[in-house]
Protein backbone atom coordinates (compact mmCIF):
# COMPACT_ATOMS: atom_id res chain seq x y z
CA UNK A 1 0.00 0.00 0.00
CA UNK A 2 1.12 3.30 -0.46
CA UNK A 3 1.94 5.76 2.03
CA UNK A 4 1.53 9.84 1.39
CA UNK A 5 5.54 9.99 1.84
CA UNK A 6 6.59 7.75 -1.45
CA UNK A 7 6.16 8.52 -4.73
CA UNK A 8 3.77 7.70 -6.72
CA UNK A 9 2.27 4.59 -8.58
CA UNK A 10 0.72 4.63 -12.47
CA UNK A 11 -2.72 4.36 -10.24
CA UNK A 12 -4.72 5.84 -7.59
CA UNK A 13 -4.50 3.70 -4.02
CA UNK A 14 -5.12 4.32 -0.58
CA UNK A 15 -3.56 5.18 2.16
CA UNK A 16 -3.28 5.33 6.30
CA UNK A 17 -1.00 7.71 7.67
CA UNK A 18 1.26 7.07 10.89
CA UNK A 19 -1.67 9.74 12.80
CA UNK A 20 -4.60 7.36 11.83
CA UNK A 21 -5.67 9.71 8.72
CA UNK A 22 -6.80 7.98 5.81
CA UNK A 23 -6.64 9.21 1.93
CA UNK A 24 -7.05 8.47 -1.82
CA UNK A 25 -3.49 8.47 -3.26
CA UNK A 26 -3.32 9.71 -6.59
CA UNK A 27 -1.00 8.70 -9.04
CA UNK A 28 1.89 11.08 -8.74
CA UNK A 29 1.98 10.43 -4.92
CA UNK A 30 -0.24 13.03 -3.79
CA UNK A 31 -3.40 12.80 -1.00
CA UNK A 32 -6.60 13.35 -2.80
CA UNK A 33 -10.26 13.56 -1.67
CA UNK A 34 -12.76 12.16 -4.15
CA UNK A 35 -15.35 15.25 -4.74
CA UNK A 36 -17.82 13.65 -7.10
CA UNK A 37 -20.98 14.31 -8.99
CA UNK A 38 -23.18 11.66 -9.79
CA UNK A 39 -26.08 10.82 -12.44
CA UNK A 40 -24.75 12.85 -15.04
CA UNK A 41 -26.77 12.01 -18.52
CA UNK A 42 -27.49 13.98 -21.79
CA UNK A 43 -31.10 13.02 -21.91
CA UNK A 44 -31.99 15.63 -19.40
CA UNK A 45 -31.18 18.17 -21.82
CA UNK A 46 -33.57 16.45 -24.50
CA UNK A 47 -36.56 16.71 -23.07
CA UNK A 48 -39.19 19.07 -25.49
CA UNK A 49 -39.13 21.58 -22.50
CA UNK A 50 -35.36 21.95 -22.99
CA UNK A 51 -33.85 20.70 -26.00
CA UNK A 52 -33.52 23.82 -27.70
CA UNK A 53 -30.69 24.31 -25.08
CA UNK A 54 -29.33 21.04 -26.32
CA UNK A 55 -29.02 22.19 -29.99
CA UNK A 56 -27.77 26.17 -29.08
CA UNK A 57 -25.24 25.20 -26.95
CA UNK A 58 -23.66 21.73 -27.92
CA UNK A 59 -25.40 19.86 -30.66
CA UNK A 60 -23.25 16.88 -30.01
CA UNK A 61 -22.70 14.30 -27.01
CA UNK A 62 -18.49 15.58 -27.09
CA UNK A 63 -19.48 19.20 -27.03
CA UNK A 64 -21.42 18.52 -24.10
CA UNK A 65 -19.48 15.55 -22.28
CA UNK A 66 -16.55 18.71 -23.00
CA UNK A 67 -18.99 21.21 -20.73
CA UNK A 68 -19.79 19.14 -18.00
CA UNK A 69 -16.05 18.69 -16.99
CA UNK A 70 -15.88 22.51 -17.13
CA UNK A 71 -18.64 22.79 -15.22
CA UNK A 72 -16.92 20.34 -12.22
CA UNK A 73 -13.78 21.81 -12.30
CA UNK A 74 -14.92 25.22 -12.45
CA UNK A 75 -17.28 24.04 -9.10
CA UNK A 76 -14.19 22.28 -7.63
CA UNK A 77 -14.89 19.00 -7.99
CA UNK A 78 -12.37 16.36 -9.13
CA UNK A 79 -14.14 13.01 -9.87
CA UNK A 80 -17.15 12.14 -12.42
CA UNK A 81 -19.44 9.63 -10.40
CA UNK A 82 -21.47 7.58 -11.29
CA UNK A 83 -23.37 8.75 -14.55
CA UNK A 84 -26.32 6.58 -14.80
CA UNK A 85 -29.41 8.83 -13.65
CA UNK A 86 -32.80 8.04 -12.35
CA UNK A 87 -35.28 8.62 -15.17
CA UNK A 88 -38.77 7.28 -14.17
CA UNK A 89 -40.67 5.68 -11.40
CA UNK A 90 -43.00 7.19 -8.87
CA UNK A 91 -43.11 10.81 -7.74
CA UNK A 92 -41.33 11.44 -4.40
CA UNK A 93 -41.07 7.44 -3.84
CA UNK A 94 -36.94 7.42 -4.31
CA UNK A 95 -36.05 7.43 -0.48
CA UNK A 96 -38.89 5.10 0.84
CA UNK A 97 -36.84 2.35 1.42
CA UNK A 98 -39.29 0.62 3.75
CA UNK A 99 -43.09 0.88 2.17
CA UNK A 100 -44.09 -0.68 -1.06
CA UNK A 101 -41.67 -1.46 -2.88
CA UNK A 102 -40.56 1.34 -5.73
CA UNK A 103 -39.02 0.60 -9.42
CA UNK A 104 -36.93 3.50 -10.46
CA UNK A 105 -35.55 3.23 -14.00
CA UNK A 106 -32.20 4.37 -14.42
CA UNK A 107 -29.99 5.46 -17.57
CA UNK A 108 -26.74 3.56 -19.22
CA UNK A 109 -24.12 5.07 -17.71
CA UNK A 110 -21.45 6.51 -20.16
CA UNK A 111 -19.66 4.55 -22.43
CA UNK A 112 -15.96 3.66 -22.06
CA UNK A 113 -14.50 5.50 -24.18
CA UNK A 114 -16.01 9.16 -23.08
CA UNK A 115 -14.80 8.46 -19.11
CA UNK A 116 -11.60 7.38 -20.73
CA UNK A 117 -11.78 10.59 -22.70
CA UNK A 118 -12.80 13.20 -20.18
CA UNK A 119 -9.22 13.76 -19.16
CA UNK A 120 -10.46 13.82 -15.39
CA UNK A 121 -10.89 11.22 -12.47
CA UNK A 122 -13.66 8.60 -12.60
CA UNK A 123 -15.17 5.52 -11.32
CA UNK A 124 -16.68 2.01 -13.08
CA UNK A 125 -19.47 0.13 -11.94
CA UNK A 126 -19.67 -3.44 -12.91
CA UNK A 127 -23.25 -4.53 -11.91
CA UNK A 128 -22.84 -7.81 -11.17
CA UNK A 129 -26.31 -8.49 -9.72
CA UNK A 130 -29.43 -6.72 -10.59
CA UNK A 131 -30.41 -6.45 -6.48
CA UNK A 132 -30.94 -2.58 -6.31
CA UNK A 133 -32.99 -1.35 -3.37
CA UNK A 134 -34.80 0.97 -5.91
CA UNK A 135 -34.78 -2.40 -8.04
CA UNK A 136 -38.73 -3.70 -8.08
CA UNK A 137 -37.85 -7.01 -10.10
CA UNK A 138 -34.70 -8.10 -8.60
CA UNK A 139 -32.82 -11.15 -9.35
CA UNK A 140 -30.93 -12.87 -6.39
CA UNK A 141 -28.75 -15.14 -8.51
CA UNK A 142 -27.27 -18.33 -6.79
CA UNK A 143 -23.75 -16.82 -5.94
CA UNK A 144 -22.45 -20.35 -5.70
CA UNK A 145 -23.30 -21.59 -9.22
CA UNK A 146 -21.18 -21.90 -11.96
CA UNK A 147 -23.08 -19.07 -14.21
CA UNK A 148 -22.52 -16.55 -11.81
CA UNK A 149 -19.06 -16.85 -11.37
CA UNK A 150 -18.84 -17.64 -15.35
CA UNK A 151 -20.84 -13.77 -15.45
CA UNK A 152 -18.57 -12.66 -13.62
CA UNK A 153 -16.02 -12.97 -15.24
CA UNK A 154 -17.13 -12.12 -18.39
CA UNK A 155 -18.39 -8.80 -16.74
CA UNK A 156 -15.03 -8.32 -15.73
CA UNK A 157 -13.14 -9.26 -18.50
CA UNK A 158 -15.39 -6.88 -20.59
CA UNK A 159 -15.28 -3.74 -18.48
CA UNK A 160 -11.25 -3.65 -17.55
CA UNK A 161 -10.51 -4.49 -20.91
CA UNK A 162 -10.28 -0.18 -21.56
CA UNK A 163 -9.58 1.08 -18.03
CA UNK A 164 -6.93 -1.59 -16.42
CA UNK A 165 -4.06 0.94 -18.34
CA UNK A 166 -6.20 4.26 -16.99
CA UNK A 167 -3.91 6.67 -14.26
CA UNK A 168 -7.88 8.25 -14.08
CA UNK A 169 -9.77 5.52 -13.13
CA UNK A 170 -9.88 5.46 -9.41
CA UNK A 171 -12.02 2.19 -9.24
CA UNK A 172 -14.46 -0.12 -9.53
CA UNK A 173 -17.51 -0.29 -7.80
CA UNK A 174 -20.01 -2.89 -7.92
CA UNK A 175 -24.10 -2.34 -7.01
CA UNK A 176 -25.75 0.85 -6.16
CA UNK A 177 -27.66 0.49 -3.03
CA UNK A 178 -28.21 -3.55 -2.68
CA UNK A 179 -30.72 -5.62 -1.16
CA UNK A 180 -28.69 -7.12 1.96
CA UNK A 181 -31.66 -6.82 3.92
CA UNK A 182 -34.65 -9.11 2.54
CA UNK A 183 -36.23 -6.90 -0.42
CA UNK A 184 -39.19 -4.63 -0.25
CA UNK A 185 -40.59 -6.88 -3.41
CA UNK A 186 -40.74 -9.94 -1.41
CA UNK A 187 -37.48 -11.50 -2.68
CA UNK A 188 -34.23 -12.47 -1.42
CA UNK A 189 -31.07 -14.65 -1.55
CA UNK A 190 -32.43 -18.13 -1.80
CA UNK A 191 -32.64 -20.75 0.98
CA UNK A 192 -33.73 -18.45 3.94
CA UNK A 193 -37.12 -19.30 4.65
CA UNK A 194 -37.38 -20.61 8.07
CA UNK A 195 -34.06 -19.70 9.66
CA UNK A 196 -33.49 -18.39 13.07
CA UNK A 197 -32.12 -15.46 13.23
CA UNK A 198 -29.06 -17.09 14.07
CA UNK A 199 -28.77 -19.10 11.19
CA UNK A 200 -29.67 -16.37 9.22
CA UNK A 201 -26.76 -14.06 9.55
CA UNK A 202 -24.51 -17.44 9.18
CA UNK A 203 -26.05 -17.85 6.21
CA UNK A 204 -25.70 -14.25 5.26
CA UNK A 205 -22.01 -14.04 5.71
CA UNK A 206 -21.18 -17.31 3.97
CA UNK A 207 -23.48 -16.06 0.92
CA UNK A 208 -21.70 -12.57 1.00
CA UNK A 209 -18.54 -13.70 1.44
CA UNK A 210 -18.98 -16.01 -1.54
CA UNK A 211 -20.21 -13.21 -3.68
CA UNK A 212 -17.39 -10.54 -2.75
CA UNK A 213 -14.92 -13.80 -3.52
CA UNK A 214 -15.97 -14.56 -6.77
CA UNK A 215 -16.22 -10.91 -8.16
CA UNK A 216 -13.13 -9.84 -6.77
CA UNK A 217 -11.02 -12.73 -7.82
CA UNK A 218 -12.64 -11.76 -11.34
CA UNK A 219 -11.61 -8.12 -11.48
CA UNK A 220 -8.27 -9.29 -10.19
CA UNK A 221 -7.80 -11.51 -13.13
CA UNK A 222 -7.63 -9.04 -15.66
CA UNK A 223 -6.85 -5.84 -13.34
CA UNK A 224 -4.48 -6.52 -10.43
CA UNK A 225 -4.23 -2.55 -10.12
CA UNK A 226 -6.88 -0.54 -9.41
CA UNK A 227 -8.91 -0.38 -6.39
CA UNK A 228 -12.20 -1.83 -5.63
CA UNK A 229 -14.75 0.66 -4.28
CA UNK A 230 -17.55 -2.40 -3.00
CA UNK A 231 -20.97 -1.84 -3.71
CA UNK A 232 -22.56 1.63 -2.33
CA UNK A 233 -24.78 0.16 0.56
CA UNK A 234 -27.78 2.22 1.55
CA UNK A 235 -27.05 4.03 4.68
CA UNK A 236 -29.90 5.00 5.33
CA UNK A 237 -31.81 1.33 5.47
CA UNK A 238 -28.70 0.22 7.41
CA UNK A 239 -25.89 -2.29 6.35
CA UNK A 240 -26.09 -5.50 7.87
CA UNK A 241 -23.12 -6.46 10.52
CA UNK A 242 -22.26 -9.77 8.58
CA UNK A 243 -22.07 -8.50 5.07
CA UNK A 244 -19.35 -5.91 6.20
CA UNK A 245 -17.10 -8.19 7.98
CA UNK A 246 -17.76 -10.84 4.70
CA UNK A 247 -16.26 -8.29 2.69
CA UNK A 248 -13.75 -6.96 4.89
CA UNK A 249 -11.37 -9.00 2.95
CA UNK A 250 -12.06 -8.31 -0.93
CA UNK A 251 -13.11 -4.59 -0.77
CA UNK A 252 -10.99 -1.28 -0.69
CA UNK A 253 -13.39 1.27 -0.13
CA UNK A 254 -16.39 1.36 2.10
CA UNK A 255 -18.71 2.70 -0.20
CA UNK A 256 -21.85 4.33 1.65
CA UNK A 257 -24.79 6.14 -0.16
CA UNK A 258 -26.30 8.34 2.64
CA UNK A 259 -28.90 10.96 2.84
CA UNK A 260 -29.58 13.49 6.06
CA UNK A 261 -31.36 16.61 6.62
CA UNK A 262 -29.90 19.62 7.44
CA UNK A 263 -30.01 19.77 11.29
CA UNK A 264 -26.98 18.82 13.30
CA UNK A 265 -28.63 15.71 15.29
CA UNK A 266 -28.84 14.16 11.92
CA UNK A 267 -25.84 14.73 10.63
CA UNK A 268 -24.24 13.60 13.67
CA UNK A 269 -27.03 9.90 13.38
CA UNK A 270 -25.20 9.49 9.84
CA UNK A 271 -21.41 10.08 11.30
CA UNK A 272 -22.04 7.79 13.91
CA UNK A 273 -23.22 5.58 11.83
CA UNK A 274 -20.47 5.76 9.51
CA UNK A 275 -17.80 5.47 11.83
CA UNK A 276 -19.57 2.44 13.39
CA UNK A 277 -19.32 0.65 10.07
CA UNK A 278 -15.86 2.18 9.54
CA UNK A 279 -14.42 0.36 12.74
CA UNK A 280 -16.35 -2.34 11.95
CA UNK A 281 -14.35 -3.20 8.81
CA UNK A 282 -11.06 -1.00 9.19
CA UNK A 283 -11.74 0.86 5.43
CA UNK A 284 -11.89 4.31 4.76
CA UNK A 285 -15.16 5.81 3.76
CA UNK A 286 -16.20 7.37 0.69
CA UNK A 287 -20.00 9.07 0.15
CA UNK A 288 -21.05 7.53 -2.76
CA UNK A 289 -24.22 9.52 -3.05
CA UNK A 290 -25.29 12.14 -0.90
CA UNK A 291 -27.97 15.22 -1.79
CA UNK A 292 -30.62 17.64 -0.71
CA UNK A 293 -33.51 19.52 -2.72
CA UNK A 294 -36.04 22.22 -2.41
CA UNK A 295 -39.18 22.39 -4.42
CA UNK A 296 -38.90 23.90 -7.22
CA UNK A 297 -41.27 25.25 -10.89
CA UNK A 298 -40.98 21.98 -12.20
CA UNK A 299 -40.81 19.45 -9.13
CA UNK A 300 -42.97 21.04 -6.34
CA UNK A 301 -43.10 18.05 -4.92
CA UNK A 302 -39.39 17.75 -4.03
CA UNK A 303 -39.88 18.99 -0.21
CA UNK A 304 -37.58 18.99 2.32
CA UNK A 305 -36.43 20.69 5.56
CA UNK A 306 -35.09 23.16 3.32
CA UNK A 307 -36.72 25.60 1.37
CA UNK A 308 -33.94 27.29 -0.98
CA UNK A 309 -31.14 26.83 -3.02
CA UNK A 310 -29.19 29.44 -0.76
CA UNK A 311 -30.22 26.90 1.81
CA UNK A 312 -28.99 24.14 -0.30
CA UNK A 313 -26.04 25.39 -0.61
CA UNK A 314 -24.99 26.33 3.38
CA UNK A 315 -26.00 22.93 4.21
CA UNK A 316 -23.70 21.33 1.56
CA UNK A 317 -21.09 23.64 2.49
CA UNK A 318 -21.96 22.69 6.67
CA UNK A 319 -21.85 18.79 5.86
CA UNK A 320 -18.87 18.50 3.39
CA UNK A 321 -16.87 21.06 6.46
CA UNK A 322 -18.15 18.48 8.74
CA UNK A 323 -17.52 15.35 7.32
CA UNK A 324 -14.20 16.19 6.17
CA UNK A 325 -13.36 16.20 10.01
CA UNK A 326 -13.30 12.58 10.42
CA UNK A 327 -10.16 11.12 9.55
CA UNK A 328 -11.54 8.18 7.62
CA UNK A 329 -13.51 10.39 5.22
CA UNK A 330 -11.95 10.10 1.66
CA UNK A 331 -14.89 10.77 -0.61
CA UNK A 332 -18.03 12.73 -0.85
CA UNK A 333 -20.33 12.41 -4.18
CA UNK A 334 -23.16 14.48 -4.73
CA UNK A 335 -26.21 13.35 -6.23
CA UNK A 336 -27.83 15.22 -9.24
CA UNK A 337 -26.19 17.45 -12.00
CA UNK A 338 -29.22 18.86 -14.12
CA UNK A 339 -32.46 18.99 -12.86
CA UNK A 340 -34.84 16.31 -14.94
CA UNK A 341 -38.41 15.26 -14.11
CA UNK A 342 -37.26 11.69 -12.68
CA UNK A 343 -34.87 13.03 -9.95
CA UNK A 344 -36.29 16.40 -9.59
CA UNK A 345 -33.05 18.32 -8.33
CA UNK A 346 -29.45 19.41 -9.14
CA UNK A 347 -26.83 21.65 -9.17
CA UNK A 348 -28.37 23.12 -12.35
CA UNK A 349 -31.55 23.99 -13.15
CA UNK A 350 -33.36 22.82 -16.55
CA UNK A 351 -32.46 25.15 -18.80
CA UNK A 352 -28.56 24.39 -18.02
CA UNK A 353 -27.91 27.01 -15.53
CA UNK A 354 -26.08 26.71 -12.16
CA UNK A 355 -28.57 27.88 -9.44
CA UNK A 356 -25.89 29.95 -8.25
CA UNK A 357 -26.94 30.59 -4.46
CA UNK A 358 -25.92 26.89 -4.09
CA UNK A 359 -23.13 26.81 -6.54
CA UNK A 360 -21.08 29.60 -4.98
CA UNK A 361 -20.63 28.27 -1.08
CA UNK A 362 -20.40 24.79 -2.91
CA UNK A 363 -17.11 25.89 -4.58
CA UNK A 364 -15.71 27.09 -1.51
CA UNK A 365 -16.50 24.24 0.58
CA UNK A 366 -15.25 21.76 -2.26
CA UNK A 367 -11.92 24.18 -2.26
CA UNK A 368 -12.16 23.80 1.42
CA UNK A 369 -12.14 19.79 1.53
CA UNK A 370 -9.30 19.67 -1.14
CA UNK A 371 -6.83 22.01 1.80
CA UNK A 372 -7.71 19.67 4.96
CA UNK A 373 -7.26 16.52 2.72
CA UNK A 374 -3.44 18.44 2.16
CA UNK A 375 -3.01 19.06 5.47
CA UNK A 376 -3.71 15.79 7.05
Amino acid sequence: MATPENPGTRFFTVAQSATGSWSFIDPEGKPFVSLGVNHIDDSDLRYPHNVDVWNERYGSRQKWEQGVVTDLQSLNFNTIGWTSQYISGGWGEALDWFGDPVDLGHSHPWPDRDLLEAGMPYVVQLRMQEIEDWNGHPAYRDVYGEDFAKYADWLARRMTSDHKDSSNLIGYFLVDIPGWIPHAAGRFWPGFDGLSPKEHDAKLYDVAQQYYKTITEAIRRYDPNHLILGDRYNGNKGIPEVVLRAMTDYVDVLSVQYFTGKSPEEYATMIGDLRNWQQLTGKPVRIADIGNWVPTAMNPHRTSDMETHEERGQDYANGLATIMQEPWIIGWHWCGYIENLGRGWGVKDPQDNFYTDMTVPMRKANAAAQTTIADR
